[in-house]
């Protein structure tokens, strides 16, 4: 095992770690104050970024031989399925505003709050990127993605559980009511009727997330060096 595989490994565990370490409320909490909220969220992008840098650059030196299994031919073209929804929830979730966003907790005031794609889940960004790193890792099969698509994954699952306990500590009722019309999972408040479906507020998002699927799929291949299809 080469040497950028344990630089991988390690950069990756700092990415979640330090992304759910800096966003605690406690460690949030000392650093706003000493900060300001503008200094906190500068502090935490610059981490992000860096750690990020250290992840894309271990990866792209990790040997790709090291297979924890050999992925056939339907899972190396898994991703051709998943991306479409993946891209859609992160479409919607750029289109659409989010009360747990940063500087958005407003939007919990509003007649219907959940709107769009948060309909299908109150976390349609960290579902994307979850969609988006499992099915590259099962597409991949490789230690070297293991390290780095998983750190992705913990980062959205684990830190989007943290961010439902957070807005419900700092927001109370207002989130609660929510909380109670959304859900963590997708469909989960559509299947349970406490949502329903609309097609007019998910077309944006829809057109959005194939648009940008259409491009990475004709550009993957020189972006990344990998032809996905």
């Amino acid at each position: 095992m080469n040497s950028a595989l344990w630089v991988m490994g390690l950069a990756s565990a700092v990415f979640v770690i330090s992304h759910l370490g800096l966003s605690g409320a406690a460690v949030r909490g000392r650093l706003v104050d000493r900060l300001g909220e503008k200094g906190f969220l500068g502090v935490y992008s610059l981490v992000a970024l860096l750690v990020l840098g250290a992840m894309i650059a271990a990866y792209s030196q990790s040997s790709h031989t090291v297979f924890l299994w050999v992925p056939g031919h339907g899972l190396r073209h898994l991703p051709l399925l998943v991306m479409p929804v993946a891209l859609t929830l992160i479409a919607g979730a750029l289109l659409t505003p989010n009360p747990s966003a940063v500087g958005m907790s407003a939007a919990l005031d509003q007649a219907e709050p959940a709107r769009g794609v948060l309909r299908v889940t109150r976390h349609p960004m960290m579902w994307g990127v979850t969609l988006w790193a499992a099915s590259h890792i099962l597409a991949n099969g490789d230690l070297a993605s293991l390290l780095f698509f998983g750190g992705f994954l913990l980062t959205a699952l684990l830190g989007s559980l943290h961010l439902d306990r957070r807005m419900a500590d700092g927001q109370g009722e207002r989130w609660q009511l929510f909380d109670a019309a959304t859900s963590y999972l997708p469909f989960g408040a559509l299947l349970g009727g406490r949502q329903r479906w609309s097609w007019s507020e998910l077309r944006r998002p829809a057109l959005w997330g194939l648009g940008a699927f259409i491009l990475l799929l004709l550009l993957h291949p020189f972006l990344f060096g990998v032809r996905p299809y």
